[in-house]
């Protein structure tokens, strides 16, 4: 006589799924519990079945949204108020012991207090900061906040004066939208991005080189080796709005409804391939197809323009390209996927879940059904990943355990345990899958399915470096890139056109590439100086960049980063064309800080004895490429008045151009030592 199958402890078990409430005749009694079953009925049986896998998922769908729309919005962001400033001082007494010293003024100290700290200032120099320790009539008494260098004693002995007291520094660079990411960003903006596994390996086997981003991914694919799949069924936000799109429209249209199996089903795994030969050959598509950079760039393409209509003016939003429709059409194609069966992109489509399913092989956890199983098909049936046989065992590599299908199981035979744990189980092919292993059929379908990615990956490396930026040609199209980018090849190779940095670029500066470099640049970011020019006071494109294409560069080593050259036209330039006088790009410039336009004298007449005539000539602009770093500023300033509002010129007269000597792109090092080099080289002698 054959002995039951000992039953045997579980070395541990994952279960949080709502477990299954039989019906009863006997009226219940109203509880709590009963209650949040009524509610979660009334949501929807997957939420019953898995409420903590729902709440999960609506958090992070919220997060992904929070840090997109809000985080990466930089519009919060306000400028320093410039503070009181009292001016008219004349400096009584000074101890260059102390560094202490007397003002007075004949309007006194008005509006100032013992205590307060003001910044000394002669001629527009911040001499040093100061505290007041004392109000004498028209006299005001200050010492410094720190011990003043000899640079500052001499400033304060050879000061012309008058002096004046600023409430803040005046000159000093502005930071506010820094500071204002910094303030916002309590989980970094691409958090999201770096946990697509896809993301960060694809980009390291293109750029072949290490990325940042991979440590992350493989947090995420460790934390995958316990829940399965994890990333797909709990955490991907475009997993949940696929799951919102089923449920708002893809139930309610069935006429797609594709059958159960086909040759889709393993597409995933093919589109990987794609991904990987294609980046092996030195071309990174993984942005097109991976899961997380689609939702951004979708919400950048459709959402944002949306966001910056409403929350500022609609004639702030830049129009679109034939590659925006391009990408708005493959995020709706994503979605539209639904039509032909719930969350089918998740199931047999998507590149990044393929990693995950690649990595269930070494899980230590994973569903396993029961004898007591009675063979109700519910679980096959609510499934989301079509992730159960039809014998009702489990499909490892597609289970992403949801634990949906515990919720709905009426005998309780579904547990989630440690992979190893041999429970009284459920046996194997009972009714028949008639799934086999791999036979003739399914063999020549792996070969077909392997053979086409192979080939689709390589014809894509191929096609995109036939048809792409032709970088060796001098004549090619050289984009001016964000600040910090690495060089062109890397970038190219590292962007992941997932479209983050243009969200938290003020005023879209960065806007989306189309097709002038072919496939190999569509979707990478580009300045666009006709439209806004480069904030000084910014450098949240590489904060927020997921592969480091563009690097995450302080402030002080962003505003020294050469993105290119202002050159300037001298046949439309108005005063060096002798048409009129015009200092736009000069006052741009200064205002910004960078002072790297100055005047020079043009057009001026002589007379007889070739002596200048007063009144004639024009003051010209004239770049000084040691301090310009391209930030477009002054292209936008020239287009924007000079050519759309006084229809005096049909472009800029001062460009923006990358290339060759016009642009910084190292991969790693400093931006601000590179000028300091510069510096000690021009010095005559050196």
């Amino acid at each position: 006589m054959n002995e039951p199958p000992q039953r045997k402890r579980s070395g541990f078990r994952l279960d949080h799924f709502l477990p299954f409430q039989r019906t009863s005749s006997k009226p219940q009694q109203k509880t709590v519990a009963t209650s949040v079953r009524k509610l979660l009925r009334r949501i929807g049986p997957t939420m019953l079945s898995s409420p903590v896998r729902r709440v999960v998922q609506t958090f992070c769908f919220l997060l992904f949204a929070w840090l997109f729309f809000y985080v990466c919005w930089p519009y919060h962001a306000k400028p320093q108020a410039v503070g009181s400033i009292q001016e008219g001082w004349r400096i009584a007494e000074f101890d260059q012991n102390s560094g202490g010293l007397s003002l007075e003024r004949e309007d006194g100290a008005k509006d100032l207090h013992a205590g307060q700290k003001r910044f000394l200032v002669d001629q527009g120099a911040a001499v040093g900061r100061f505290n007041i320790t004392a109000i004498e009539g028209k006299r005001v008494r200050l010492m410094p906040d720190a011990p003043l260098s000899a640079k500052q004693i001499d400033q304060m002995l050879f000061g012309a004066g008058p002096w004046a007291l600023h409430e803040t520094e005046p000159g000093k660079w502005p930071s506010h939208y820094t500071d204002d990411l910094a303030r916002k960003e309590i989980v970094p903006a691409e958090t999201f991005l770096i946990i697509d596994p896809l993301v960060s390996l694809s980009t390291a086997i293109a750029a072949r080189s290490w990325v940042w981003s991979l440590v992350c991914a493989g947090i995420i694919l460790a934390v995958c080796v316990l829940i399965p799949r994890g990333f797909c069924g709990y955490l991907c936000p475009l997993g949940t709005l696929i799951d919102l799109f089923d449920w708002a429209i893809g139930r309610r249209v069935t006429r797609f409804r594709v059958a159960k199996d086909g040759w889709w089903v393993h597409i995933k795994y093919y589109l990987l391939l794609a991904v990987l030969i294609a980046a092996f050959g030195g071309v990174l598509i993984s942005g097109y197809v991976a899961a997380i950079p689609v939702i951004t760039r979708g919400l950048l393409f459709i959402g944002e323009p949306l966001q910056s209509g409403f929350a500022r003016e609609w004639h702030l939003v830049p129009s679109m390209n034939a590659g925006h429709v391009v990408s708005i059409l493959l995020f709706l194609g994503v979605l539209a996927l639904g039509l032909l069966k719930p969350r089918f992109w998740c199931k047999y489509v998507c590149p990044s879940g393929a990693v995950f399913s690649v990595a269930n092989l070494f899980r230590v956890s994973e569903r396993k059904v029961e004898s007591s199983c009675i063979n109700c098909n519910k679980c096959v049936t609510i499934c989301p990943f079509d992730a159960i046989k039809p014998d009702f065992t489990t499909r490892v590599t597609d289970c992403t355990l949801c634990q949906t299908c515990g919720g709905v199981c009426p005998t309780h035979s579904i547990k989630f345990v440690d992979r190893w744990h041999v429970m009284d189980l459920k046996a194997v092919n009972d009714p028949p899958t008639g799934e086999t292993a791999l036979g003739r059929r399914g063999f020549m379908s792996l070969i077909t399915g392997s053979g086409i990615g192979v080939a689709g990956g390589g014809a894509i490396a191929a096609t995109t470096k036939l048809w792409g930026a032709n970088l060796d040609d001098p004549n090619a199209f050289h984009p001016v890139r964000p600040p910090g980018s690495v060089p062109e090849p890397a970038f190219l190779d590292m962007c992941i056109r997932c479209g983050e940095c243009f969200k938290a670029c003020p005023n879209n500066v960065l806007q989306a590439e189309g097709f002038e470099q072919g496939l190999e640049g569509l979707w990478a970011p580009m300045v666009k100086a006709d439209w806004a020019g480069c904030e000084s006071s910014c450098n949240a494109c590489g904060q927020v960049c997921p592969t480091g294409a563009i690097r995450a560069l302080p402030l002080a080593e962003k505003k020294v980063a050469r993105m290119g050259l202002a050159i300037v036209d001298q046949h439309a330039c108005l005063p060096h064309a002798n048409r009129e006088a015009c200092q736009l790009c000069v006052d741009e410039c200064h205002a910004a800080g960078y002072h790297a336009i100055e005047f020079v004298q043009v057009h001026t007449e002589v007379d007889a004895a070739g002596q200048p005539i007063e009144g004639t000539g024009h003051l010209a602009p004239v770049v000084l490429t040691d301090k310009c770093v391209g930030c477009g500023i002054c292209q936008t300033r020239c287009y924007g008045i000079n050519g759309l509002e006084k229809n005096l010129l049909k472009q800029s007269a001062i460009i923006i151009k990358a290339g060759e000597g016009r642009e910084d792109r190292l991969m790693t090092g400093s931006y601000l030592k590179l000028r300091e080099a510069e510096a000690l080289r021009s010095k005559p002698g050196s």
